[in-house]
């Protein structure tokens, strides 16, 4: 009896060391288990993070060379612009020459979307240290970045994007809405065998192609000359502001964004896109102000521009209270953001 008892302390002594000799096995492996999964966090963690920092240093320095290249293309903005995105577009012809047959400032307000269209002559007389002629010609002279330049000095205003688009592309871009209705104030009958321009269009109200909207805006009349393009192309971009705001426009939007995105030349880049996009969401239905800069033609046929009421106009499309207002409004936003 005395040796069973013996016997059974013994057996319970051993499975206790078992039992203990187990407990630790299982702690060793789960603290072992725990330092693995510990250092697989850390590593990962450190991945990460060394992920994120080059990411967002190649991030910096890609908006770092955006900002080099615009600063390049558009020169620098003026803070007081901060509230109207202005769009240079260049309507080019297709000879070797590439001259700038349309030149047009189109503006719009950031907070309601109300837009202005400033019409300049392409004969235009520009004199600088390194040119002196008509602005149409200083495209092929000096490319899109020098008319920009040029535009937002003469203007005094901020150039903020550019538009280079050649007549066959405009036209296609035309016929791709559908042509285009718009009110002929005289009958057009003029060719030029030389450049191969025949143009006949019948006063009135006319649907027009594509091919046929150009004519419309090349002709230059005897009675108003460049003048009278001028206005042409401002009727134009009207009647064309009405036709894109139409519902029949929306299943034509993706072969119009294919145009834009392969056949036209802009300064815009990915960084521009959401807020060009958010710009063009807000466009008021209301029909944009038209203006063309103020001037008279030289005895050359250059258009000289009267300075001082350029000055004035511009400073009634772009009011100074008005500019003030917007930018202590971004910055009252960039506060709110910061708290």
């Amino acid at each position: 009896m005395a040796n069973e008892t013996k016997d059974n302390i013994e057996k319970k002594r051993k499975s206790m060391r078992r039992r203990r000799r187990i407990k630790a096995f299982r702690l060793v492996f789960a603290l072992v288990i725990l330092c693995l999964i510990g250092s697989a966090i850390l590593f990962v963690g450190f991945s990460v993070y060394n992920a994120g920092v080059r990411v967002y240093n190649e991030f910096v320095e890609m908006y770092k060379g955006y900002n080099d290249r615009r600063t390049a293309r558009v020169g620098s903005a003026d803070p007081k612009f901060e509230g109207y995105t202005n769009i240079l577009i260049l309507g080019v012809d297709d000879s070797q020459r590439q001259e700038a047959d349309t030149v047009l400032v189109l503006s719009f307000s950031n907070d309601t979307g109300n837009s202005r269209i400033i019409g300049i002559p392409r004969d235009t007389w520009i004199a600088t240290r390194s040119y002196s002629g008509r602005l149409g010609s200083l495209y092929g002279f000096g490319g899109a970045s020098t008319v920009v330049r040029e535009v937002s000095k003469l203007l005094g205003i901020s150039i903020h994007q550019y538009i280079i688009i050649d007549m066959k592309t405009f036209a296609d871009l035309i016929d791709t809405l559908g042509g285009l209705d718009i009110y002929v104030e005289e009958n057009m009958d003029y060719d030029d065998e030389v450049a191969g321009l025949s143009i006949h269009i019948p006063q009135g109200y006319q649907h027009l192609s594509g091919e046929e909207v150009q004519k419309y805006l090349r002709y230059k009349g005897e009675k108003l000359g460049d003048v009278g393009r001028v206005q042409r192309q401002q009727k134009f971009i009207k009647a064309l502001y009405t036709k894109v705001l139409q519902l029949d426009t929306i299943p034509k939007l993706p072969a119009i964004a294919d145009i834009f995105r392969n056949r036209m030349e802009t300064s815009a880049e990915i960084f521009d896109s959401a807020h060009l996009a958010n710009v063009l969401r807000k466009m008021s239905s209301d029909p944009p102000t038209t203006i063309m800069i103020p001037g008279s033609e030289n005895v050359d046929g250059a258009w000289v521009p009267n300075v001082a009421e350029l000055q004035a106009r511009m400073s009634e499309l772009f009011p100074q209270h008005d500019i003030i207002q917007q930018s202590d409004a971004g910055d009252a936003d960039s506060e709110a953001i910061s708290d």
